[in-house]
């Protein structure tokens, strides 16, 4: 009996904490959705990408922090801002951190070199870091290739770019500064009259006109995503001592 008393207290405990676990997670959720809202996300995604001090040096070396495979957003678009540097600054090496096989021509340091290549940047000034798994390692790895008096510049996603820079400071580099490769909005008008493509009518509104349903929400909703998982990392790195 005194064993079935504690179990049932046990499970009690269980269901209470699970209860308040649960009304914590609706509180978050509800104040993210109340966060979409407004441009707040927007504004800490940006401070995470361009919070910490402006590039003042020109650049020895441009190191580019590979994102997912090849091709993908996150690769092509650092790409482009490595490739833009590279021929504003045709002496500058790049540096391409990377775990991957560079001999085979389907993987993804390899097709990184060809699409730098492609955008005119000469083979001879690209080299790789092919160990580096996170960004603490790349990091460390960087350190062993560029010489700490050399003026980098670091090219990755905006929501990243805060934890590369510290992690690279902590490393040892002296002259470090961020590139960070923000999206361009398009310059075209995308509103329409819901009534003029045809289809059935209905009493739902015309969105065509509402950028705030159509885009804004949910860009604010997916920042919300990237500076959520960011700003954990940032905490994981800080308690490690990496940062």
């Amino acid at each position: 009996m005194n064993c079935m008393k504690r179990f049932s207290f046990k499970n009690i405990q269980i269901l209470r904490w699970l209860r308040h676990f649960l009304v914590l997670c609706g509180i978050f959720f509800f104040l993210m959705l109340v966060m979409a809202f407004t441009t707040a996300p927007f504004y800490i995604y940006h401070w995470l990408g361009t919070g910490l001090p402006e590039l003042k040096n020109k650049p020895d070396v441009i190191v580019m922090l590979g994102g997912s495979g090849m091709p993908s957003e996150s690769n092509l678009i650092r790409c482009w801002y490595v490739a833009t540097a590279a021929s504003s600054f045709p002496e500058s090496k790049v540096l391409v951190a990377m775990p991957g096989d560079p001999l085979d021509s389907a993987g993804t340091p390899a097709r990184l070199v060809k699409e730098l290549v492609l955008r005119g940047v000469d083979a001879g000034r690209i080299n790789l870091e092919l160990r580096g798994t996170n960004t603490r390692s790349q990091a460390l790895r960087c350190k062993e290739l560029v010489e700490k008096s050399q003026s980098v510049w670091l090219v990755t996603s905006p929501e990243h770019m805060r934890r590369s820079m510290l992690c690279f400071r902590k490393a040892g580099f002296l002259r470090i500064g961020g590139l960070p490769a923000f999206e361009n909005p398009s310059e075209a008008d995308f509103s329409f009259r819901d009534d003029e493509l045809g289809g059935k009518s209905t009493v739902l509104p015309d969105v065509g006109q509402n950028f705030q349903i159509r885009y804004e929400i949910w860009t604010q909703l997916k920042y919300e995503v990237l500076i959520t998982r960011e700003l954990l990392a940032l905490g994981y790195y800080r308690l490690r001592g990496w940062i």
